[in-house]
């Protein structure tokens, strides 16, 4: 498997990506079918294609705020422009000709690319193999609530299912998870995002 590879739940025209808030932002978000007050437009937001890193950011959502996992699809023609407006959140000799052309990017970019290590079902990392996380900010932010969400689900009784599985049945719990499969991009924006075999 490549280390660092977009891996997610997708079709001709979605792609699904997890957030973990408390019920106060879950539940109206759930029913406007997008995020609405008290979400905040102002901070950044981060999504995650992976549903194991979100068990792990939210504690198979036991975490304080994080007890709420939606699974939001989203437009891949918004996914894709925010891979394209992205910067990487960390210095890379390779993507970069110094450290103060990093920061100009960064600077600029309304996206935020990180590629942390991918969990397994007892939330161990590999370090090996690198899970995609998307920051959002300023008009990234604004497009997603407005543009780019064609639906939200209540992910929460399926991570708890898969989570209790995990502990009396993990070949059960293993195959409950999503099927997360490698996303096409281009080589061009594969190599923008730091993509890596």
């Amino acid at each position: 498997m490549p280390t660092r590879q977009i891996r997610a739940r997708y079709d001709d025209d979605t792609i699904a990506v997890y957030q973990a808030y408390a019920p106060e932002i879950a539940v109206p978000a759930l029913a406007a079918q997008t995020f609405v007050a008290p979400f905040g437009f102002s901070r950044m937001t981060w999504i995650k294609p992976s549903f194991l890193w979100m068990a792990y950011r939210s504690g198979w959502a036991t975490k304080p705020g994080q007890t709420r996992v939606l699974r939001i699809h989203l437009k891949r023609s918004g996914f894709e422009w925010a891979l394209a407006n992205s910067s990487l959140s960390h210095y890379d000799r390779t993507q970069h000709a110094d450290k103060a052309a990093w920061r100009a990017e960064l600077a600029a970019a309304p996206v935020r690319i990180q590629w942390d290590p991918e969990q397994t079902l007892t939330l161990t990392p590999q370090p090996e193999v690198r899970s995609l996380q998307l920051g959002l900010s300023g008009p990234a932010v604004t497009h997603y609530v407005n543009d780019w969400i064609t639906r939200i689900e209540d992910a929460t009784p399926e991570m708890q299912h898969i989570h209790a599985l995990s502990k009396s049945d993990p070949t059960a719990a293993q195959a409950a998870l999503p099927r997360e499969i490698p996303y096409p991009i281009s080589p061009e924006l594969a190599a923008h995002i730091g993509a890596a075999d």
